[in-house]
């Protein structure tokens, strides 16, 4: 892809998108969601089909409210795009940092409870105030 274009869908990211890690329950065990969206009103949403293309992965959403939205939520994916537009993000810097560490520990397989604690630090970077599966959380549960 060209420096251009990464640029460009950085800038997009660091206005219209967000990047988050949740931890996520399923029965007896949890793991990590690694998420990263751009959002556009669904009268504009050609933009969130030409991102699709550029990435080639990921799914569009159009939602009642009038805003679509580009997701990508495979973990190896989500690591590739960050990789590619870290060069170029400005105001969501730290969110690929982290995000890059994180998904870097969990191929490592390193240790759990220290990406669950990373995974944590999204909830103050993104102002997040629903969050209710935290570290706290799974240590309850999981010897880490």
């Amino acid at each position: 892809m060209e420096p251009t274009t990464l640029a460009y869908i950085a800038g997009f990211l660091d206005g219209d998108g967000s990047i988050f890690f949740q931890i996520i329950r399923e029965k007896e065990k949890f793991r990590i969601r690694s998420s990263i969206a751009f959002y556009q009103k669904s009268n504009n949403s050609e933009i969130l089909d030409w991102l699709k293309c550029q990435f080639g992965v990921g799914y569009i959403r159009h939602r009642k409210t009038g805003i679509s939205d580009y997701t990508v939520v495979d973990s190896k994916e989500v690591f590739k795009i960050l990789k590619l537009l870290q060069p170029y993000v400005r105001l969501k810097k730290k969110h690929v940092e982290l995000g890059l560490e994180i998904l870097q520990k969990m191929q490592n397989k390193d240790n759990f409870g220290e990406i669950y604690r990373l995974v944590d630090k999204f909830k103050d970077i993104n102002y997040s105030k629903k969050r209710t599966i935290t570290y706290e959380t799974v240590s309850k549960f999981l010897p880490l």
